[in-house]
């Protein structure tokens, strides 16, 4: 297999309609093993349009190239309540990929 899957997670803020259903976002990346880019993604927010919107903002981004860009990316095009919960889960999920064990899936 030429992939892999991590996942990231975090608190929704009050007020929220998927704070109904889930207490936190996940964002889950499916990474290329060699390149580390993203071929797809998905996460728990409430609508499947936000899903989609976010799916389409992340697939194609290189994690090593750092996560900056793309929490810029999110803060700009991604006007919703959840925008810090989103950055948030994308920031646990890059450091599950710069730890130990996704280095080693990569070699």
């Amino acid at each position: 297999m030429n992939t892999y899957l991590i996942a990231g997670h975090a608190r929704l803020p009050q007020g929220m309609a998927a704070r109904n259903v889930y207490d936190s976002l996940t964002v889950t990346l499916e990474l290329d093993r060699k390149h580390g880019v993203i071929i797809d993604a998905d996460c728990t927010l409430a609508t499947e349009h936000a899903g989609r919107f976010l799916q389409q903002l992340l697939r194609g981004y290189c994690l090593k190239d750092g996560i900056d860009g793309l929490l810029d990316q999110v803060q700009i095009l991604y006007r919703g309540k959840a925008c810090q919960a989103v950055q948030a889960a994308l920031k646990d999920g890059y450091a599950q990929f710069e730890g130990a064990s996704m280095k080693q899936i990569t070699q």
